[in-house]
């Protein structure tokens, strides 16, 4: 069974006086990138099942901008997270979950698609890694269980940037 994992970053975000970054808001071209990126999202890629969010402002009002409904788990650990972490929890995705998104930062997720990819040289790889702006999405499927997700095992198969 294909399994799909979808990371995306945040989008746009404001700078308010004042405000920690971990409360940062998403500024308005943020909510309507990740609007299209919801759009996108249910035009060509499969039902999401699950749903890893930083528990972060911008990261959650991301997410409800994309009108994504599937289960969701807030997560700490994915603020500031690095790729060992984020495929740690990757790992741990129930058995029955075909497609997860994951919603978190730069750099953790350009740096995880990067390490899950085992083709680097491809198209979508050359893309992702030349800039991974706000509400990006790198698609990665795996031939294996969640468990068995490991650097290397993945196919970069999409990267797209809702503009």
């Amino acid at each position: 069974m294909v399994r799909t994992l979808i990371l995306m970053r945040h989008g746009k975000s404001g700078y308010p006086d004042g405000v920690a970054d971990h409360e940062r808001p998403l500024a308005p071209r943020g909510r309507r990138e990740a609007a299209l990126a919801g759009d996108w999202l249910r035009a060509t890629q499969p039902p999401i099942d699950a749903v890893l969010c930083s528990s972060s402002t911008r990261t959650r009002e991301t997410l409800a901008a994309t009108g994504i409904t599937a289960p969701v788990s807030y997560e700490r650990s994915i603020y500031e997270a690095s790729p060992h972490t984020l495929i740690e929890l990757v790992q741990l995705t129930d058995a029955d979950v075909r497609t997860l998104l994951l919603v978190g930062h730069s750099p953790g997720m350009p740096w995880t698609a990067w390490e899950l990819a085992a083709n680097r040289s491809s198209g979508p790889a050359e893309e992702m890694s030349a800039k991974f702006p706000t509400s990006a999405l790198a698609v990665i499927e795996f031939d294996r269980d969640w468990a068995a997700a490991d650097p290397g095992t993945g196919e970069l198969v999409r990267f797209h940037v809702p503009r």
